[in-house]
């Protein structure tokens, strides 16, 4: 079996998906419909969300509950934070992050859609493409998610109006046009219902598409994560210095994209120095070959100048390293932005001092329209330059997400301020 067969047989194990939409357009209900209709949840979790639902004087059972984990969630009936949750399928395990839908949560959705493959984002049949559908649209282009699941949602209370959905579908298409949306998929639905969630139902049958459970089971993931490009930041310098293992140095870290072979030439950056692989041992033993995202030790055949921070990729293969580059970046802290300070930047396993150097504008995420501004506060997302004491070794974000991320820090309380996604670094 090849390495791409494998990347494709580990990666179609698991898939991370988000949630997201306006207030009320049913996020915390769909996930609900999921776990309830897969047979995810256990009888207990289901007596407590039915006891509090009588509580409330409702019907039923109110699935929003098994996501609104917070109280305050639960006293207001929206969403605050992320509400992580996992459950599998025989064909798939999945984990779901449920995203606030308030503009002043963008920092939680930020969080939330870093790591996924896939986003649903939920559109209540009633009243179409929202300021707000439009914003977390946005900011799932920003953060580089492969496939987006358009959920109309709430099509029970427009009478299941097949009109009503294409035209939704059509206003929804017009506007991702200026956004890098790909692989867009529209799905009529009633999350309170469960039609076209895991059972069809027979109120859509005009609808020849999918039903959303087995979207999410069928989906290929496979080419999300860069298959091309050997990328290995150096983590930890093994030194075990034991009578069996008292020559042994290996170099340890994880596979971020690519793979690599016994034999791969391959060349150490930031420094530019060469060498050959000459073992790739993991639990198990040695191994022939190593893919992403496989944690591997590597040894090479040369004794090279090699710490933590360091990254090996292949000969002929070389990403950007530099000390200044752009970047979107997403203000985290209620502190703002303070542009005459410095941060600590962490990319990869490397950790710098960097500053602020410019703001070239800030998006409104409402509109998309570009403002100026000489300050970030927090949930404000702007495009910036910065520039870094050492030198990182970085590919554009839309190329390696892994690479081309970073984070950076208060170094006075080692809080995270901010997220930030690199594109065309500067030579």
């Amino acid at each position: 079996m090849s390495a791409i067969e494998k990347i494709s047989l580990d990666q179609t194990e698991l898939l991370r998906f988000i949630t997201a939409g306006s207030v009320d357009d049913g996020k915390s209900t769909l996930i609900g419909r999921l776990l309830h209709d897969s047979k995810s949840i256990f009888e207990d979790q289901l007596s407590s969300i039915t006891n509090t639902t009588r509580k409330r004087g409702m019907e039923g059972v109110d699935l929003s509950l098994l996501t609104d984990g917070l109280q305050a969630e639960r006293e207001q009936g929206i969403t605050i934070d992320v509400a992580y949750r996992y459950f599998a399928t025989p064909k798939r395990k999945f984990i779901i992050a449920d995203t606030p839908g308030h503009e002043q949560y963008t920092r939680n959705m930020v969080t939330g859609a870093s790591t996924a493959n896939l986003a649903i984002i939920l559109v209540d049949a009633r009243n179409g493409v929202l300021t707000q559908s439009k914003r977390h649209s946005f900011l799932a282009s920003l953060v580089g998610i492969p496939h987006i699941v358009v959920a109309i949602n709430k099509m029970d209370l427009v009478d299941y109006s097949q009109s009503v959905f294409e035209d939704i579908c059509k206003d929804f298409a017009a506007f991702a046009e200026d956004l890098n949306l790909k692989n867009i998929v529209y799905i009529p639905m009633s999350a309170l219902r469960g039609d076209m969630v895991v059972e069809r139902g027979d109120q859509l049958n005009w609808y020849q598409g999918t039903t959303l459970i087995d979207l999410l089971e069928s989906v290929s993931i496979e080419h999300d994560v860069n298959l091309d490009d050997f990328r290995y930041p150096i983590q930890w310098v093994c030194r075990p210095q034991t009578q069996d293992l008292h020559d042994f140095r290996g170099y340890m870290g994880r596979i971020e994209s690519g793979s690599i072979q016994v034999g791969d030439d391959i060349t150490l950056l930031p420094s530019g120095l060469k060498s050959r692989i000459k073992e790739i041992v993991m639990y198990e033993g040695t191994v022939k070959e190593a893919y992403a995202p496989q944690s591997v030790t590597l040894t090479i055949e040369d004794h090279l100048d090699i710490s933590r921070g360091d990254v090996f990729v292949k000969t002929g293969d070389t990403p950007q390293v530099t000390q200044a580059f752009n970047a979107m970046l997403c203000w985290l802290s209620e502190q703002p932005l303070d542009p005459n300070r410095k941060y600590l930047i962490k990319h990869t396993a490397r950790m710098v001092k960097a500053v602020v150097g410019q703001i070239d504008y800030r998006v409104d995420v409402n509109t998309m329209q570009h403002e100026a501004t000489s300050t970030l506060n927090m949930n404000d997302i702007a495009h910036v330059s910065i520039k870094v004491q050492k030198p990182l070794v970085c590919d554009d974000y839309s190329r390696n997400r892994a690479t081309g991320c970073f984070i950076l820090i208060d170094e006075s309380t080692n809080n995270t301020v901010a997220a930030g996604m690199i594109d065309s670094p500067n030579k």
